[in-house]
């Protein structure tokens, strides 16, 4: 409501800007034009906003807004210089907002111009989505978070999705293809930007032809929205159940096939599945469960073992509108979780609890499509239940929270009875604490962490986590600041468990911001980590690691929290580092031609990779056990270490002077 009344009142401004600028003379035209794209500015925060500025697009132009700037000529503009002058800020920003609102217009037939045909329009706008995906899909890169300020990254967001609602799509359809199966392969938490984008292609795309692209893209459209031929013949929730309730054993059976088979396809869940899975539980159907989640015999068997207590999570959790948890249950009961009495007794007492009103409302923000017969506490045991079966697949997107984000992952691998009650204390005090060096740190108690602005669109367990979490490592920081090495090698064991190794190095010197023995500091990593020189050791625990982020031109952006999980051979035959990276996405370019993989070189569902030489050459810092690397050091050849050496001075080393005196690993 506040927000409507925000863009009234802007459009009001904007129309008297607007009318100063048509009775302009010469002299004030320049002023009343910077004043006019002022109004623009507040105007496109708001989709409502943009909205409005479109429909005055024709009169703007009209009245000469482009007049003697580089956007006069809508033909000689290019696709490819959008992205970087919508990035460069106010007033470029909003000039080019307009001009993109303009070619919509010609692009659509709603403006005419003898200077660009409609044809060509579309196609530059096409151009312009292709070139622009993080913003198209509301998934920004490293680089754009850490460059963008949070009110420019809302304005451009907006803009594409209104340019994305109201363009034709047919020129997009293999990088929507590509952009789909990058998010899938990754099997995230969240899934709500794979089925906006599948969606979106339901509702507007033709995908009738025999193309790859709609072959593909239809493939997804299915697995949401008729993953079976009943789902095909019977489209809604009603009509579908209604047929649940008269089909034959065979019938079932069959949908059980095929919605399982649908569902491990790419880890998208139909909500049809939910419908199925309820209506067996409910005619006690067990023979077909482990059909509709296509589990493996380990999974199979942990079902008719615990399925008493897994049905009653079933019927209390699942629902059309929380199906996603149906896939974090197929992973658990294949990894064994409910035989471990810990874990059964965490879920159980979360049945029962009462969430604080805090938590429940953050829950409720962070649900985009909620259902009023789904209350919060089923939405957080079911995000629950998803990170217990994927805990690759978190992600914290747009929050500088990524230490977080690698603490339910690794407690989710490694101590999940633990995450459970650490979810159990966070949603019914809203609150945690933990204890570092002797002292008890109460999250309720403490000043602000790094998180100012929680971007909501997270799963409901980080929701309620991150921001406790982020103010325990705050605190946890600031306390062994001060001292002669990196504050991580005291925090990191304290946040994350006393499973990280003792040894820590960091080739970083923060008292200096220099960089000292980067040598050695390799040889310590290859030793450590690599299998060719550390004598085949493979890693027990995830590996938590602090890397440099650095832009596709090779600079330093910044620190960033990672964990190494395995170092092997892909199946190209290169050694290659195999992380888990909490801002998740496919598209990154680090420079010199380092671009993290997702899938195609032996990754599994979200790990990123890169060849070893490259990932150590962004590492500053890491954990390990110095009493058996010490053994392995020499025998590191030094030709890959400069091999490693020369990237990073290349690229994040130029913001540091550099210390080559030999130091005491």
């Amino acid at each position: 409501m506040q927000e409507t009344i925000s863009t009234v009142h802007s459009i009001d401004k904007f129309q008297s800007s607007f009318q100063e600028f048509l009775e302009a003379s010469e002299l004030t035209r320049a002023d009343k034009a910077n004043k006019l794209l002022s109004q623009v500015d507040m105007l496109s925060l708001t989709f409502e906003g943009i909205a409005h500025l479109y429909t005055k697009i024709g009169a703007l132009e009209e009245a000469g807004i482009f007049k003697d700037t580089p956007w006069n000529e809508p033909k000689r503009l290019v696709p490819t210089l959008v992205k970087g002058t919508l990035k460069s800020g106010h007033p470029n920003s909003s000039t080019e907002l307009l001009s993109e609102l303009r070619i919509l217009g010609y692009a659509r037939g709603e403006i005419q111009s003898s200077l660009i045909s409609q044809e060509e329009a579309a196609a530059f706008l096409e151009e312009v989505l292709v070139h622009n995906l993080e913003f198209v899909f509301q998934e920004p890169t490293e680089e754009t978070r850490i460059n963008l300020s949070e009110r420019e990254l809302k304005k451009i967001s907006l803009l594409f999705k209104f340019l994305l609602e109201h363009s034709r799509l047919e020129g997009i359809k293999e990088k929507l293809a590509e952009e789909i199966t990058i998010i899938c392969e990754q099997r995230p938490v969240v899934t709500r930007p794979a089925r906006e984008i599948i969606s979106l292609v339901k509702e507007k795309m033709d995908l009738s032809s025999d193309s790859e692209s709609d072959r593909i893209l239809k493939m997804y459209v299915d697995e949401l929205y008729a993953p079976s031929a009943a789902t095909r013949e019977h489209q809604t929730t009603e009509a579908y159940e209604q047929f649940l309730k008269e089909a034959s054993a065979d019938m079932l059976a069959r949908e059980s096939y095929e919605l399982g088979n649908a569902m491990r396809s790419h880890g998208l869940v139909s909500n049809f599945h939910a419908s199925l899975l309820l209506h067996l539980v409910a005619q006690e159907q067990d023979d077909l469960v482990p059909a509709a989640l296509k589990l493996n015999d380990t999974g199979e068997a942990e079902w008719y073992h615990h399925k008493k207590f897994v049905r009653k999570l079933f019927r209390e959790v699942i629902h059309p509108y929380n199906a996603q948890c149906i896939y974090g249950f197929a992973k658990m009961l294949e990894k064994g979780l409910f035989s471990r009495q810990a874990v059964r007794a965490g879920l159980d007492n979360m049945r029962r609890m009462r969430l604080h009103s805090k938590t429940e409302e953050a829950i409720r923000q962070s649900i985009v499509q909620k259902h009023p017969q789904v209350n919060a506490l089923q939405y957080l045991i079911g995000a629950l239940i998803r990170i217990l079966g994927q805990p690759l697949g978190v992600g914290q997107g747009n929050n500088p929270t990524c230490q977080s984000a690698r603490g339910i992952s690794m407690w989710s691998q490694h101590a999940p009875a633990k995450l459970i009650n650490l979810v159990i204390t966070a949603a019914t005090q809203n609150n945690i604490v933990f204890r570092f060096e002797g002292k008890e740190l109460e999250s309720s108690l403490l000043g602000k962490g790094l998180v100012e602005n929680l971007d909501y669109n997270l799963d409901a367990v980080s929701v309620i986590l991150v921001p406790n979490l982020d103010k325990v490592y705050n605190e946890m920081m600031r306390l062994a600041t001060g001292r002669t090495e990196d504050p991580h090698k005291w925090v990191n064991p304290a946040l994350y468990g006393q499973w990280i190794q003792i040894g820590f190095a960091s080739v970083y010197n923060y008292l200096l911001n220099a960089i000292h023995d980067f040598k050695g500091f390799q040889k310590v990593l290859y030793a450590s980590c690599h299998p060719d020189y550390n004598g085949g050791q493979r890693l027990v625990y995830p590996n938590p690691v602090g890397i440099y982020i650095t832009s596709s031109r090779g600079d330093m952006l910044g620190f960033h929290a990672v964990s190494l999980l395995r170092v092997r051979r892909d199946p190209q035959g290169a050694m290659r580092a195999y992380f888990l990276n909490p801002n998740n996405e496919g598209r990154q370019d680090w420079g010199q031609g380092i671009k993290p993989s997702v899938f195609g070189h032996g990754e599994k569902h979200g790990e990123s990779s890169l060849p070893f030489y490259q990932f150590a050459s962004r590492v500053y810092a890491f954990h390990y056990n110095s009493l058996e690397t010490k053994n392995w050091i020499d025998k590191v050849p030094e030709d890959e270490v400069a091999k490693v050496e020369e990237l990073a001075r290349e690229s994040w080393g130029r913001a540091y002077v550099w210390n080559e005196t030999p130091k005491q690993w």
